[in-house]
């Protein structure tokens, strides 16, 4: 599987568009159309994918087909064409925050819930410190081989999270 990471948008906000036997898929269509088409040519799109539902991840949103969104998700395994993935639901950010888990390749989108060397805020409106730590509790459970693509900043791994970053230390 192939990750394509373009940095888009006032906020800086990481889409990636991942791509397997020339089937693709978006997480978080933040901004800037344009940036984002060219990794989408010669390639089919799929599905889109959202780990939440603030500004500067969904501001291109706009400029694709609904019914490619996927929609009422559940905490459960998936299978989107060649794609097999996780649904890890990690509320703290926003009531509303997900994390793709893609076990066979050992990596995850989180969002706006984990960075490099940090959490995401709690600040906003459907944050909730309480249940960030609990989403944290959760993610310690899975491999330390997992490599972390956050929605802001630089790739990661969970082993390097476990080590260095204050929250997941706690």
């Amino acid at each position: 599987m192939k990750v394509d990471k373009i940095v888009v948008g006032s906020l800086q906000e990481n889409t990636y568009i991942i791509t397997k036997d020339k089937k693709a898929l978006i997480i978080d269509p933040g901004d800037e159309i344009d940036k984002i088409k060219p990794f989408l040519k010669g390639k089919e799109l799929i599905k889109i994918l959202i780990t939440h539902y603030h500004f500067d991840h969904i501001g291109a949103l706009k400029y694709f087909d609904e019914k490619l969104i996927l929609k009422n998700l559940e905490e459960k395994q998936y299978q989107i064409g060649p794609f097999k993935f996780e649904i890890i639901f990690t509320k703290g950010h926003t009531n509303d925050s997900v994390t793709y888990y893609f076990k066979d390749d050992q990596i995850m989108f989180t969002g706006d819930f984990l960075f490099k060397a940090t959490i995401g805020r709690t600040d906003l409106p459907t944050g909730s410190n309480e249940e960030m730590k609990k989403s944290l509790e959760k993610i310690k459970k899975y491999p330390d081989n997992i490599k972390i693509y956050p929605g802001h900043g630089e790739e990661t791994t969970l082993k390097n999270e476990k080590q260095f970053n204050f929250f997941l230390k706690k």
